[in-house]
């Protein structure tokens, strides 16, 4: 079997016993990794269905849907610099395996809910779950694996995300198709119970072999302001006003303890996490890059089901199955993109895929109700690709960034930044959505004679919910209405998609400032406690 490069002199070598099945462990923890990003893909498909009342769905009002995504998302974001922390102290097997079991069981019980409040509860159950499964994935990854072979297997990781929007889609919509809605989160329970036996069997365990002291008052703080910040975005996005007070003090206050946290993680002799790499240019520019795609990938996302399922009238498996350009693009491209790096750099190559994602959002600008649906192929294929080209390098950036024993913090900072972006391009691309089809649809609502106030209002909050009213007017009337419906919300769509694309402009603009060129190589990790080299760039 070939073998990776010998790297240099003083770095330390992975054990030859791992090193030979490091591939099937990559495999393994693509299996984790499947179920967290599997499920989020699927519910995506789902929420129309669950917005449908007793007993096909649970009636989930807008709102609903919104915090079913969002309770997981806040504990997810709230604790994975948490969990980071302890795979590195504890062993990132035994947080894997716990994260796994976790996930499980909320699987189980969100399938069995029996009213939105308990979806929304067992969500969050969920998001504890997957807390510990991102980052422990990554990090095991950065420690099976020598330097010079991890952007390749980071690359292929980064596929299997591709892979998991592809079979997520698809197999939601086989689901609901023959099952009832429960049914698209008992899919991961064999999948749990896959990985959790191979893992068992065929992955190895590592920590930092000299850990420090614990500090909890920073995971307190971390903790924390992640939680803050995160629910005053998603209630920014749920009000429609991010000036709201309520809205201001939470992510104002969520700020004020980060900043404390990182005063706190300068000062301190044990430090969670050395803030001092947020300096690196290169460093910073990889997070911020991960941040702003998936602003704007999320913002999209959430109204693109909508204009498939509501607007083209297509169901949940068709739909699954239009995403697959998508999906392929990832999985072709990713495992390839350090291809592109080596010959161009990481500069390029990110600024291009960030440029091709703009054009994509731009793009959504040609759909309308009777557009050839080829043409959203050809956008998602070609969003697939400009995200294939954007998150291996980044990661790479990130990970090579932070020496091998704190790759569980590295991971964790890496997910943060994806989520915490995630979650802001849900709130603010979904306020601005929902706002501007309230403002073009209320016309048409307030000159139906004989609806009561409070019909009339929830009725304007979404297009699920006109098309709910439309369902119970005369036939000519609610024909005008899901004419009227239809135009409101592809001009919203537009709007929104618009917003996106100015977003990722901003992202190639950073990433063109400050990522490193052709011939800049990864920064060196720090250096170890016993003072050798960690690993060296090549």
């Amino acid at each position: 079997m070939a073998t990776s490069p010998k790297p240099p002199a003083g770095a330390p070598r992975i054990p030859a016993h791992i090193h030979r099945r490091r591939w099937v462990i990559l495999s393994v923890l693509m299996l984790s990794l499947l179920i967290v990003v599997l499920d989020n893909s699927i519910l995506n498909v789902a929420m129309k269905t669950i917005a449908t009342p007793a007993p096909h769905g649970l009636g989930a009002t807008q709102s609903e849907l919104e915090w079913a995504i969002n309770a997981y998302t806040l504990v997810f974001a709230g604790l994975l610099f948490t969990s980071g922390l302890l795979g590195d102290r504890l062993g990132r097997k035994k947080v894997l395996l716990f994260g796994l079991a976790v996930f499980g069981t909320g699987s189980v019980l969100a399938a069995i809910s029996a009213s939105p409040a308990q979806l929304i509860a067992f969500r969050a159950v969920m998001g504890l779950g997957g807390a510990f499964v991102m980052p422990a994935t990554l990090a095991i990854l950065m420690n099976v694996f020598e330097r010079e072979e991890q952007p390749r297997a980071i690359g292929i990781w980064a596929g299997g995300v591709g892979l998991a929007i592809a079979v997520g889609p698809i197999a939601g919509g086989l689901l609901l198709d023959r099952f009832w809605w429960g049914s698209v989160f008992l899919i991961n329970v064999p999948i749990v119970v896959l990985a959790l036996i191979t893992m068992v069997l065929l992955v190895p365990d590592s920590k930092d072999p000299a850990p420090g002291r614990l500090d909890p008052v920073g995971v307190l703080l971390s903790v924390v302001g992640l939680v803050l910040l995160v629910y005053g975005i998603i209630k920014g996005g749920q009000l429609a006003d991010f000036t709201a007070p309520v809205v201001l003090a939470t992510i104002l206050a969520g700020l004020a303890v980060l900043a404390g946290f990182v005063v706190h993680q300068r000062r301190s002799d044990h430090p969670s996490i050395d803030v001092g790499y947020f300096r690196r240019p290169a460093f910073s520019a990889a997070v911020a890059a991960i941040a702003l795609v998936f602003f704007a990938l999320m913002g999209v996302t959430f109204f693109i089901v909508f204009y498939v399922q509501s607007v083209r009238g297509y169901s949940p498996l068709s739909s699954g199955l239009l995403i697959l350009p998508l999906a392929a693009a990832q999985l072709i491209f990713a495992p390839r993109a350090r291809l592109a790096v080596d010959r161009f750099g990481a500069r390029a190559v990110c600024t291009v895929g960030m440029l091709v994602v703009a054009v994509t959002m731009a793009g959504m600008l040609l759909l309308r109700t009777d557009t050839p649906i080829w043409v959203l192929e050809v956008l998602f294929f070609l969003q697939g690709t400009g995200m294939a080209h954007i998150m291996p390098p980044v990661t790479v950036t990130i990970m090579q960034s932070l020496p091998r024993e704190k790759a569980g913090s590295g991971s964790a900072i890496n997910n943060i930044f994806r989520q915490v972006g995630g979650t802001l391009g849900v709130a603010v691309m979904g306020s601005l959505l929902s706002t501007t089809y309230r403002n073009g649809i209320q016309g048409t609502l307030d000159v139906l004679p004989g609806l009561p106030g409070p019909v009339r209002t929830a009725a304007g909050e979404s297009i699920e919910a006109t098309l709910g009213l439309a369902a119970r007017l005369h036939p000519g009337v609610a024909h005008l209405l899901i004419a009227r419906a239809d135009e409101a919300f592809l001009h919203a769509m537009h709007v929104t998609a618009l917003g996106s694309s100015i977003v990722s402009v901003f992202g190639a603009v950073v990433v063109a400032a400050f990522l490193p060129g052709k011939m800049a190589q990864a920064p060196h990790p720090a250096e170890p406690r016993d003072g050798r080299k960690a690993g060296a760039a090549r």
